[in-house]
């Protein structure tokens, strides 16, 4: 019954991811809306809907550190493994706004974040203040793109005369959106529950657990909706999918769970001391990868890859106290990190910016 849970799942995952963004791709053209703007709002609030109700299910059974831990590990699995992914699919060009505007943005997200965990506990008027910000933030994206209603709708008309013309109602295109996020909900709560279960008899701990399988499951709608954008040639819901989510990780669902944590969201010392460290480095990397061109080449994608699977690789080493430990840290601060740092300063400096 597990494996049929979690291969049910799957599927119900990359249908729902489908119908998703085909939704929010022909609502923005008949609203005028660029689909850069849906993939920060409507496709990344909705993808991101897993990891608000894992959440707020551990903070109201006390046991909030999942909940911290379910954020910044999906963050950190959303920007490695899924621009990753996507970016060895086909080269994902980086609208200029991610650059100049939602990367700033989420990086402020995480400096925010790191203040308010810094006494490892994130009080009730401070969940206040994350939901405040959210809110003032989505407000302004909607206002921003209004103001390029005319542009947007006559860049897209000639687009969306070509395309087929049952989607084209409003309601057709609101109705493919709401069962696309059903599914993609329902099919991330199953393969999260059989995941975990995978995982506790090959005898993984609960902290390992969290930061991986449950962050990695609760990112698989953001995961079928990055793909498959960038498949179906949507690489501004692709790659504005992955950012919003995890601007909304951080302001949304620690938001809304700490307002149903009566003592506030307890952040555990090791998520404090390193993979705090880690989102936030990640989210500071977008910056020379995005600007190398305003793409996201192959080779960067399989950096990506490369360093989450070394970070997942860390997390079970540590959580077994393996003697490895030492030498594994040696190896990638020593070598792999300068190495890939020295590369990307020496592209970004020669490739122009276009």
């Amino acid at each position: 019954m597990t494996v049929l849970m979690f291969f049910i799942g799957l599927i119900a995952l990359v249908i729902g991811a489908e119908l998703l963004v085909r939704g929010a791709s022909r609502l923005a053209t008949t609203l005028g809306v660029s689909p850069l703007v849906v993939g920060l709002t409507v496709v990344a609030f909705g993808t991101s809907a897993p990891e608000m109700a894992v959440s707020v299910n551990a903070a109201l059974s006390g046991t909030t550190d999942i909940a911290i831990g379910n954020v910044v590990g999906s963050n950190i699995f959303n920007i490695l493994f899924i621009l990753g992914i996507s970016a060895l699919i086909t080269p994902l060009v980086v609208h200029s706004q991610i650059i100049r505007q939602e990367i700033p943005i989420l990086i402020g997200s995480c400096l925010l974040l790191f203040v308010l965990a810094s006494d490892a506990r994130i009080a009730f008027m401070e969940s206040l203040l994350l939901l405040a910000i959210l809110v003032a933030y989505t407000v302004f994206l909607i206002v921003q793109s209004r103001k390029e209603t005319r542009e947007i709708k006559e860049e897209y008309a000639q687009e969306n005369n070509k395309t087929s013309k049952w989607d084209t109602s409003i309601y057709v295109q609101v109705l493919l959106i709401l069962v696309g996020l059903v599914l993609l909900v329902q099919g991330s709560e199953w393969f999260v529950d059989s995941a975990v279960t995978f995982a506790r008899l090959m005898g993984v701990s609960d902290i390992v657990i969290g930061l991986t399988i449950v962050a990695a499951g609760t990112s698989m709608p953001e995961v079928a909706t990055s793909v498959m954008a960038a498949v179906k040639g949507e690489r501004d819901i692709a790659v504005g999918n992955v950012v919003g989510s995890n601007t909304f990780n951080i302001l949304g669902c620690l938001g809304v769970t700490g307002l149903f944590a009566p003592d506030g969201l307890i952040v555990p010392t090791s998520v404090l001391n390193f993979d705090l460290w880690v989102m936030l480095a990640v989210s500071f990397a977008c910056i020379p990868v995005f600007m190398t061109g305003r793409e996201i080449a192959r080779w960067e994608g399989g950096i990506f890859v490369g360093y989450y699977v070394a970070y997942v690789t860390y997390l079970i080493l540590a959580s077994k106290e393996h003697d490895a430990i030492p030498v594994f840290s040696t190896v990638m601060m020593s070598f792999v990190v300068p190495i890939t740092v020295v590369t990307l300063v020496v592209v970004l400096i020669r490739k122009p910016q276009g």
